[in-house]
């Protein structure tokens, strides 16, 4: 069933949702649940370990956290997320978990209908977005707990479908059903549309000495030069949905805001070195696992060469390790380095990444050891090129080259979101507009509390967009786009 008429849209300008939302993933499922009316509140017998934020809590304790002062709330809290009311929000739906510690949160949730904003929520596939294509053979990055969404306990849903849950950890399909499960059971359907790809996001200026009442999109320059003589008004959203035949239906919306929740991991980043396109190197975890999975790789004595710092990478050290399959693996920062992921990390909460880290740290090569049997770490090492016949050059920071033949490469340095559908792909958004968006080094510029772009009026950005990687902070997100519009409609 096509998502909305093409034509009733754009002959009537009159039909505008409040808000859309690009991306249904768990930061755009956990915005609509909250623009659907749910509210938390803070619970009759709930007592915070932090004496001080909890005393704030006390103080409105009838009102809803959405209709608080989230920046009074959040002043003072300090958390993994660069975000403020990503830890706020965190530290009240799991308090003092970076410690170790499996307290139930002190948030209980009324539905509370007056407060539905209409929206509508856009993705691709079913509603859990990426998580439905990740490799399954892999543990995830977080505790279950911490993936779950607000008012659904994921350890109740996993005894709701008789499994065992073994330990913290989880499978990403598991994570992907329990996100798709949420959204039928919340209610949250009638807002969401799958296998919908979106073209083009404009914002739309009416020519105030206009007697036809147009709308028009022109350039930003154009704009400048004369502000006075036009005034904002909607988002238009373009696109098409794919139906069941494999026809595309194209469909155009109209918003007042649009919200942007579409993830970073659309395009793998790449060396951009010689060789890179080989076969043999991959840049996904997905690639890399199915080599496995079929094989590809079983018997080889050739060590398999992994690219990258971050998380990703250590799941593929992982995966190799625990397949049997040596490893070299090549990264350009020292392993005292502050930024590193790990650092970051509790150990009680992360022993498989701690161990990667150890590895990183005790098993590095030197000139006296050689390339260890299982794995071997080149810390402060990049890759110059790679070649036909299956081997790489490598060269450290002193400018040492080596050559390495292997069974393959799997070269996981980050990603890029696809912001086709806006100007500059959306670079413009950026800290640094001249370099490409990315979760860590570049997200969108946004204001702390509200989740506004700083550089555009009207569109709201939440999760890796804006440097929340892990689930548990991206719901902050929700929190601060639903406290804004909610201000904005008491105006």
């Amino acid at each position: 069933m096509p998502l909305v008429e093409e034509t009733s849209l754009l002959e009537d300008s009159s039909v505008t949702l409040p808000v859309v939302i690009i991306g249904n993933g768990p930061s755009g499922i956990c915005l609509s649940y909250m623009l659907s009316g749910y509210r938390p509140y803070l619970s009759s017998e709930a007592i915070h370990p932090n004496t001080i934020l909890h005393s704030k809590l006390e103080e409105a304790r009838h009102l809803s956290i959405v209709d608080q002062n989230l920046e009074y709330l959040a002043e003072g809290l300090e958390g993994r997320s660069c975000n403020p009311v990503a830890v706020l929000f965190d530290t009240l739906l799991h308090p003092d978990a970076d410690f170790g510690y499996d307290c139930p949160s002190i948030l209980h949730w009324k539905l509370e209908q007056h407060h539905y904003i209409p929206h509508l929520v856009l993705g691709k596939g079913p509603p859990g977005g990426a998580w439905h294509n990740m490799e399954g053979s892999m543990l995830t990055i977080s505790f279950g707990n911490w993936m779950e969404l607000p008012g659904l306990k994921f350890k109740d849903w996993v005894s709701s479908k008789r499994r065992n849950l073994k330990g913290d950890r989880v499978m990403p399909e598991e994570i992907a059903r329990y996100y798709k499960h949420y959204v039928k059971v919340m209610g949250l359907q009638k807002n969401f549309r799958e296998n919908t790809y979106i073209t083009s996001v404009s914002r739309l200026y009416r020519d105030q000495d206009d007697s036809d009442g147009q709308d028009r999109d022109i350039s930003t320059e154009h704009l400048q030069i004369e502000k006075l003589k036009f005034v904002k008004r909607n988002w238009e959203i373009r696109g098409y949905q794919q139906i069941a035949d494999g026809s595309h239906v194209p469909f155009c919306l109209f918003a007042e805001n649009v919200a942007l929740a579409t993830g970073t991991l659309d395009s793998p980043a790449h060396l951009e070195i010689e060789g890179e396109d080989f076969p043999f190197v991959f840049h996904s975890m997905s690639e890399f696992g199915a080599a496995i999975s079929k094989g590809k790789l079983h018997g080889k004595v050739d060590p398999v060469l992994i690219v990258g710092s971050g998380l990703t990478a250590a799941d593929a050290v992982l995966c190799a390790y625990n397949n049997n399959i040596p490893v070299i693996h090549v990264f350009r920062r020292r392993v005292t380095d502050a930024s590193l992921i790990f650092k970051q990390l509790p150990k009680k909460l992360y022993p498989e990444y701690h161990k990667v880290y150890h590895m990183m740290c005790t098993q590095s090569y030197s000139t006296d050891s050689n390339v260890s049997s299982d794995y071997t770490s080149f810390p402060e090492h990049h890759v110059l090129s790679f070649k036909s016949d299956m081997k790489c050059v490598l060269q450290s920071v002193s400018g040492l080259k080596k050559i390495f033949k292997l069974s393959a490469a799997v070269v996981l340095i980050g990603s890029h979101p696809n912001l086709s559908f806006l100007k500059e792909q959306g670079c413009y958004l950026s800290h640094n507009s001249s370099q490409p968006i990315t979760c860590k080094n570049n997200p969108v510029e946004i204001d702390a509390y509200t989740y506004e772009c700083v550089k555009e009026v009207n569109p709201f950005v939440l999760g890796p967009l804006v440097g929340d990687n892990f689930v548990q902070f991206l719901k902050g997100g929700a929190l601060g786009v639903t406290c804004c519009l909610a201000i904005r409609q008491k105006k």
